[in-house]
């Protein structure tokens, strides 16, 4: 039994706000497309796709197939309609006359397991229809036209998916009558209901993983952890002749830290924390003691950079800590305006910059008031902007 599948990637997804064919999207290095694609071949189970795909992504197609290996799945591409159900009619037409069961399938479900697609088949050919789903864990309002509210029977819902699986011929005469007649559906399941009756439901354990890519929330979750923690650490000579700097703050001191820039080893520390937590390294790569653009400039100037460079990666600060170890002079009445600075650089609220100064008890170099170090740890969230 010759088994093919249509798999539908010729919409907009204009609610993903991507600014292009959301399957075309890259996640990990993959696009959404060749992630589905993957997935299917993996299953081991078709005899071939038909791909449907925009007249306007055929070269991104092509480009995509060049980065990520050409799918040998892939039999057949056709041009979508202005509509999914027009879409998916083109790739049933140029299905192989020997293809008795077809898998219709979206490309924004990149995350289809071999056993929803093998339970689909095997219902399909037993019954003619084999249609994935999941539960409805939520509450379900309908909103009458009278305004009247009628609450739902959840356990006796169930939320469509793809694969939807169907006998190849009966498939084909459901969307020729949906032609013919002018009927109008979102899913194939419908169309093939209202010609035959009767349709059949399967929860796999695994159909809540099945999920369809649909908004930018949706992108975002899949991009990587929202999070990101970092910790940076910095030291350095105090000498004389020398300002003493702390994030931003000037404090009256004999001697001053020895640097490239200002020395600012408490925000030198913080930079590198948040370096670290978007993976850039650290600030000698960014910002070189060989280079004379840096000789003598603030620290908290650096900062700014480092801040833009989050800002463009999509991650803003949620808060920071930092430690500064000096054993004189006393930092006490500095710390609220170290605070502040680091606060107002950091684009967060007062309280979400912390700073601390404590001593070593006279051990180690701090101790014997040869230097000072810092350590800071931060913690970065994906922006939503």
């Amino acid at each position: 039994m010759s088994i093919w599948a249509v798999v539908v990637a010729a919409g907009r997804g204009e609610r993903a706000a991507l600014g292009k064919n959301k399957v075309l999207h890259t996640i990990g290095g993959v696009t959404v497309l060749g992630r589905c694609l993957r997935a299917l071949h993996k299953s081991a189970l078709l005899d071939g796709v038909v791909l449907v795909l925009a007249a306007q992504d055929a070269d991104a197609y092509q480009s995509l197939c060049a980065k990520e290996g050409r799918s040998s799945l892939v039999k057949r591409i056709v041009h979508g309609g202005l509509t999914r159900q027009e879409s998916v009619l083109h790739g049933l037409r140029a299905l192989p006359e020997d293809a008795e069961i077809v898998a219709i399938h979206d490309a924004a479900r990149p995350f289809v397991t071999a056993d929803i697609l093998r339970r689909s088949i095997e219902l399909a050919r037993a019954t003619g229809s084999g249609v994935a789903c999941t539960d409805v864990v939520d509450t379900i309002k309908q909103m009458e036209a009278d305004g009247r509210v009628t609450t739902l029977d959840r356990s006796r819902l169930r939320a469509a998916q793809t694969p939807q699986t169907f006998r190849t011929a009966e498939i084909l005469q459901a969307y020729a009558r949906a032609e013919a007649e002018g009927w109008k559906a979102t899913d194939d399941a419908d169309l093939y209901e209202r010609r035959f009756g009767r349709i059949t439901l399967f929860t796999a354990p695994d159909s809540p993983g099945n999920v369809k890519l649909t908004t930018k929330e949706d992108f975002m979750r899949l991009e990587g952890n929202p999070f990101r923690i970092g910790s940076g650490f910095d030291t350095h000579r105090l000498v004389e002749d020398r300002p003493l700097v702390l994030c931003g703050v000037t404090v009256p001191s004999a001697l001053g830290l020895d640097g490239h820039s200002d020395a600012d080893v408490a925000v030198h520390a913080l930079m590198d924390a948040i370096l670290g937590a978007l993976g850039e390294g650290d600030i000698g790569r960014h910002f070189p003691d060989s280079d004379a653009e840096y000789r003598g400039i603030s620290s908290m100037l650096l900062l700014a950079r480092v801040m833009r460079l989050a800002a463009e990666r999509g991650f803003q600060v949620v808060n920071a800590d930092v430690t500064i170890v000096a054993q004189k002079p006393k930092l006490a009445p500095y710390i609220e305006r170290m605070r502040l600075n680091l606060a107002e650089a950091l684009g967060v609220p007062p309280d979400c910059a912390n700073v601390k100064a404590t001593t070593t008890e006279r051990m180690g170099y701090e101790g014997r008031g040869e230097g000072i170090s810092a350590q800071a740890c931060v913690l970065l969230t994906k922006g939503r902007g």
